[in-house]
């Protein structure tokens, strides 16, 4: 299967989750996922308790604004802009303007969450190094009954995006296990778009996790402008709140 554009992104919608996800595999090169690794600046990485993350080009302040910077072209060139070219970030208010980093290594992952309203409601996820499996979860199941759940595989080099209800109304997280197992057809909603699920039929229907790195490219909607650097150092426009604090 070739990689999407935007006349043919609706082949690969995922059944199943609440609209809309799609999962896009070999979105970028083997070369281009080597050029994107090297390129990682290895003293940016912030450790937390259970994987260390970088946030480019800078985190949000308290309320949730960015402060205006452009990306590193080695995040947009091509990944960002072949994002773009899909189509899907059309009516964002800046297109793509932030990408969150994360690295985990077997047996690490992230409790079930969302990404909440700092963001426009789509977020592009790529996928580098390693396999995983992501656990999508309905927020809010009818009275009585049980939440219902997804599991997607997100390879090397994929694309996942969501949207929609499937960004609104759904918690997104990874286990911490060291091992995908009983993953097949029937377990798992995105199979028939999977670049390789021999391999993992191969492995005993499981996924032996390596070290994987994700970048995850949304866009922030409240930012705030530097104004002119006064004696070298940069302060914030007198009508933007709160005060930038740099890190």
């Amino acid at each position: 299967m070739q990689s999407a554009t935007a006349e043919t992104l609706h082949l690969y919608r995922i059944d199943g989750p609440p609209n809309q996800m799609y999962y896009v595999p070999n979105f970028i090169t083997e070369g281009e996922e080597t050029r994107v690794i090297n390129n990682i600046p290895s003293n940016r990485w912030q450790s937390l308790s259970k994987r260390r993350l970088q946030v480019l080009p800078t985190a949000l302040t308290p309320n949730n604004t960015l402060i205006a910077a452009p990306l590193p072209t080695w995040l947009t060139d091509p990944i960002a802009n072949r994002i773009t070219g899909l189509g899907v970030f059309y009516g964002a208010p800046h297109g793509i303007n932030h990408c969150l980093i994360n690295e985990y290594q077997p047996s690490q992952g992230i409790m079930p969450h969302e990404d909440g309203t700092a963001y426009y409601p789509i977020v592009a996820t790529v996928s580098l190094g390693g396999t995983i499996v992501l656990d999508i979860t309905e927020k809010q199941p009818c009275q009585g009954e049980p939440a219902k759940r997804w599991r997607i595989v997100q390879e090397p080099r994929s694309l996942l995006l969501t949207a929609g209800s499937a960004y609104t109304d759904t918690l997104h997280g990874i286990a911490e296990v060291k091992e995908d197992v009983d993953l097949h057809p029937a377990t798992v909603v995105n199979w028939g778009l999977l670049g390789n699920s021999d391999s993992i039929v191969a492995n005993g229907n499981a996924n032996e996790r390596t070290t994987r790195i994700s970048l995850t490219y949304r866009d922030v909607t409240k930012v705030s402008k530097l104004s002119s650097s006064i004696f070298g150092k940069a302060r914030p426009n007198a009508n933007d709140r709160p005060s930038f604090r740099p890190d």
